[in-house]
């Protein structure tokens, strides 16, 4: 039976989740609150993991993981995992922000990952992240979201550079620091950012707080066949595989149908799991990126909580698919020459598979096999994206947790313009096929 998603209330419901979530840590408390209304419950790591089956999640900092062990056949039953990342390229605001130039108000950024710089110039900017703050009972975390239009990145006019539409050129020390106010005394944002989370300045000891573009996500186009948003890169795949986890749960607990591994032989029902990590866009390596330990620990836990032993957690992995989700490059109808030509990707075109021989995706053609099946059982059509042999591809969180998990790992995602802008571009009609591969992929037909 094809996972059925409604295209309308799939496109509304991502442009939902992009605007609850301007921060790593907001994507994740989003995540988490629609997952606990679909049966799942929090799990904190430093407690024992629950003997009796059922549907959980925990969060570590910006990065989430969910599974279901409702229909899972023993300790050793293998994984359908869908990896995915929480982050998006930004400005950040760094230790001590507080500077003044030519009497205006500025606050100390600095660029993450590696956004284009130009599209972070004169939009309206939020605040997003989090807090982290001195109480009674020790250093609490807090969320601040700031949807106000308290900071402006302000471009040179091009009076003052009349070669500007030759090339512009930006140095990020010099000319991304954005602007809060006018005067010659610098600003407090240790102070503004206790008021925003109701404490005094003093116990304000640090931060994780970014910008985020205070334009709202909307479907745009002659046809509103099109979403315009921020951080599509790659909150997209993270809705996704929420919608897909959810929907993968409910099938496989009603129907207790067998997965199919990648080779095709049915090998017992499979625990489906989600894990969206933060730090992608920076290599991934930290506590909580795809380099760490997160995802084998939790795995490992699963197993071990199941009454299983060593040999179990790893009998589980051999039988386990996980399936890598990032944007992908579709064709841009102004740079053509940019794209291999044998292998053109189409907004609105369905999820694309991605191939890249120097491993910088994981695809091979066992774990390809098996996104194609679940696009076949979805009724969605596959494209695939191979970059030209001239041109450096980028990379994923695939190859990484292959290596890590051992385990038969594909590369996918769906098609988008403008990636790593601070307004990108997708297809409204993806949401929908894109949410509904990964539900087959969670929950496969024999």
């Amino acid at each position: 039976m094809a996972h059925s998603f409604d295209t309308d209330t799939e496109a509304t419901g991502l442009c939902a989740y992009v605007d609850a979530s301007p921060s790593p840590f907001h994507a994740c408390a989003e995540a988490g609150q629609r997952l606990e209304a679909a049966g799942f419950s929090l799990l904190a790591e430093t407690d024992a993991f629950p003997t009796e089956r059922g549907r959980h999640y925990l969060i570590r900092g910006g990065s989430l993981i969910a599974w279901s062990t409702e229909a899972a056949a023993g300790p050793a039953t293998p994984f359908r995992v869908i990896g995915a990342h929480t982050d998006s390229p930004n400005l950040r605001i760094k230790p001590q922000p507080d500077l003044t130039r030519a009497g205006w108000q500025l606050l100390g950024v600095e660029f993450y990952g590696w956004p284009l710089f130009n599209s972070w110039l004169d939009r309206d900017l939020g605040l997003s992240g989090r807090v982290a703050v001195r109480s009674s009972k020790g250093v609490q975390i807090r969320l601040v979201k700031i949807d106000e239009p308290v900071l402006r990145v302000a471009q040179l006019a091009v009076h003052l550079d009349r070669g500007v539409n030759e090339g512009l050129v930006l140095n990020p020390q010099q000319h991304l620091t954005p602007l809060w106010g006018v005067s010659t005394e610098p600003g407090d944002f240790r102070g503004y950012l206790g008021a925003a989370v109701g404490v005094d300045p003093a116990d304000v000891l640090s931060w994780d707080v970014m910008t985020h573009d205070l334009q709202p996500s909307r479907r745009i186009g002659r046809d509103l066949d099109l979403i315009a948003a921020p951080r599509l890169d790659n909150l997209a795949t993270s809705y996704a595989g929420v919608r897909a986890l959810v929907e993968a749960a409910d099938v496989v607990t009603s129907s207790g149908r067998p997965a199919a591994s990648a080779s095709g032989s049915p090998v017992g029902p499979a625990i489906p799991v989600l894990v969206l990590f933060d730090h992608e866009e920076v290599g991934s390596q930290s506590e909580r990126g795809a380099m760490s330990t997160l995802l084998p620990s939790v795995l490992e836990r699963i197993v071990t909580s199941a009454g299983g032993g060593r040999e179990d957690f790893h009998r589980a992995l051999a039988g386990t698919v996980v399936a890598s989700g990032d944007m992908a490059h579709a064709t841009h109808p102004n740079y053509p020459e940019k794209h291999e030509p044998q292998h053109q990707i189409a907004i609105n075109g369905g999820p694309v598979l991605k191939t890249n021989v120097k491993l910088r995706y994981a695809t091979d053609s066992v774990g390809a096999a098996s996104f194609i099946t679940a696009c076949d059982q979805a009724g969605v059509p596959v494209q695939h994206f191979v970059a030209r042999g001239d041109m450096p591809c980028g990379s994923t969180v695939g190859p990484m947790t292959a290596a890590l998990v051992g385990a038969t790992t594909v590369d996918f995602g769906a098609p988008m313009l403008s990636m790593h802008s601070a307004r990108e571009l997708g297809g409204a009609k993806d949401p929908a096929m894109y949410a509904g591969a990964l539900a087959a992929f969670l929950a496969p037909q024999t």
